[in-house]
């Protein structure tokens, strides 16, 4: 499999060049990193081309980078310096930096294709900029992502140009927010009850207290601890 994906990833290389911004395997898959605005016509040529084939959708899902590449979280016990990272490098607590200081957008779109005439895999990802995060659909290049865009949308925010019917798929009617966003508040915005005297669903101020938490911290006298 690794042969396989290492000769996918060297084909698209060669095929779609500089439209590439990226592209490694890992664990035995292709990762190809795109600009938003090669998008559809980089999955249209990786269906239609039988050198690819990649027919079927598997999944679409957004992603959130907001904390990427922070530092640790800060904490009253050790766990801090003991590789609780937010994101690949380490740095000191505190230090300003973060997706506004970085070179890419908060959010990004990753697709999940499979092609079964070559029993290969293949993950897109490109970046979804703006505010609000806006992105081509591909609903018209692969029918399963239509629901698969409207979840992006109802727990993201991400806006899919060209969609054909973009609204919630899982949350309440007027639901405020997205809940997978990494600032959405852990306790929401409103708490839901039937009320018996109205009959009927009531919206609700949050009765809950919020609270900030943290990892859990790994004390080392537990029978696993790597210093025994």
């Amino acid at each position: 499999m690794s042969e396989s994906a290492e000769a996918l990833a060297a084909s698209i290389q060669k095929r779609f060049g500089a439209s590439v911004d990226g592209c490694r395997v890992y664990a035995g898959q292709v990762t190809v990193e795109i600009d938003a605005g090669n998008l559809r016509s980089m999955c249209t040529a990786l269906r239609d081309e039988e050198e690819f084939a990649f027919r079927q959708l598997v999944d679409l899902c957004g992603v959130d980078y907001l904390d990427y590449g922070r530092a640790d979280w800060e904490t009253s016990e050790t766990a801090t310096s003991e590789g609780f990272s937010r994101g690949v490098e380490r740095r000191e607590y505190g230090e300003k930096d973060g997706p506004e200081e970085a070179d890419f957008s908060r959010y990004v779109v990753v697709y999940h294709l499979l092609s079964h005439s070559h029993n290969l895999r293949l993950r897109l990802k490109a970046e979804a900029p703006g505010d609000p995060p806006c992105i081509d659909s591909v609903v018209d290049i692969w029918n399963s992502a239509n629901w698969f865009e409207r979840e992006a949308f109802d727990l993201y925010g991400i806006l899919f140009d060209g969609h054909p019917d973009l609204r919630r798929i899982l949350t309440d009617y007027g639901f405020i927010g997205y809940p997978f966003r990494k600032d959405f508040p852990l306790i929401g915005e409103v708490e839901v009850r039937y009320d018996p005297e109205t009959k009927r669903v009531v919206y609700e101020p949050v009765s809950i207290e919020p609270r900030t938490l943290v990892p859990r911290v790994i004390r080392h006298d537990q029978p696993y601890s790597d210093e025994d």
